[in-house]
C-alpha cells in the first residue's frame, strides 16, 4: 500500500492489516489523511450537538464504540472495533474489554456519589480510556471527545477548550498536552485539567 504515514511524538504507529482497512485509496500521506479524519471529526462533533445524552447511555460499551465509528467510520473499516494488536501504548489488547469494564463501573461510581467534581470525573475519564486505548488510532481524538460528552451533556457545563486560550503552536500544544497527560498517569492531574480549560 502506498500510505506514507510520519508519525510525531505520541502517534499510535498502525500495522499492516490495519492500514488496508483505509477506506479511501487515494490518501497517500499524513497530511491527507489527517484532512480526511478531520472532515469525518466535525460530522461525529455535529452529531453530538443538538443531542442530549443519559448517564446510562454513555457510560457503555455500546456509546464508546459508536463513537469511534461516527469520528472514523467514513476513513477506516475498523472504525468501532477495539484493536486487534498489542502497540506502543495502551494495555495488552486482550484485556481491553475487561479494563474497559473496569472504568465503566469506576466513573458510574464517581457520577453517582460525586466522588470529584464534574471537570475531574470527565478528565480522570478521558485519561484512563486514552490510556486504555481501545482502537487501533484515533483513541486521543476520542478521548477527548467522550470528555466534552461528559461534561457538557452530563452535567450542562461548557465543553473543554483543550488549550486552545494558550496561543502555542500546535506542535507546543501538542507538547504541553502529553506533558499533562504524564503527570496524570502519576495520579497528578492538575496539569491536564488547567490545560483542558486554557
Amino acid at each position: 500500500m502506498g500510505l506514507d504515514l510520519d508519525y510525531i511524538d505520541g502517534q499510535t504507529p498502525l500495522d499492516e492489516e490495519e492500514r488496508e482497512g483505509l477506506r479511501i485509496p487515494a490518501i497517500a500521506t499524513r497530511r491527507e489523511l489527517d484532512e480526511f479524519e478531520q472532515q469525518n471529526i466535525e460530522q461525529a462533533v455535529q452529531w453530538t450537538m443538538g443531542r442530549s445524552f443519559k448517564p446510562n447511555t454513555v457510560f457503555t460499551e455500546e456509546f464508546i464504540r459508536k463513537l469511534h465509528k461516527r469520528l472514523y467510520a467514513e476513513v477506516w473499516a475498523w472504525a468501532g472495533e477495539f484493536r486487534k494488536t498489542n502497540k506502543n501504548i495502551g494495555i495488552d489488547k486482550w484485556q481491553i474489554p475487561i479494563r474497559l469494564r473496569y472504568l465503566l463501573d469506576d466513573i458510574r461510581y464517581w457520577h453517582e456519589n460525586n466522588t470529584y467534581p464534574p471537570d475531574e470525573i470527565a478528565i480522570r475519564f478521558k485519561h484512563r480510556i486514552v490510556s486504555i486505548h481501545c482502537f487501533p488510532n484515533g483513541n486521543g481524538r476520542h478521548s477527548r471527545l467522550m470528555a466534552d460528552i461528559i461534561i457538557e451533556k452530563i452535567y450542562k457545563q461548557p465543553v473543554f477548550s483543550w488549550g486552545a486560550a494558550l496561543d502555542l503552536s500546535k506542535n507546543d500544544a501538542r507538547v504541553t498536552y502529553l506533558k499533562a497527560v504524564k503527570a496524570a498517569d502519576h495520579g497528578d492531574f492538575s496539569l491536564l485539567l488547567a490545560f483542558a480549560r486554557s
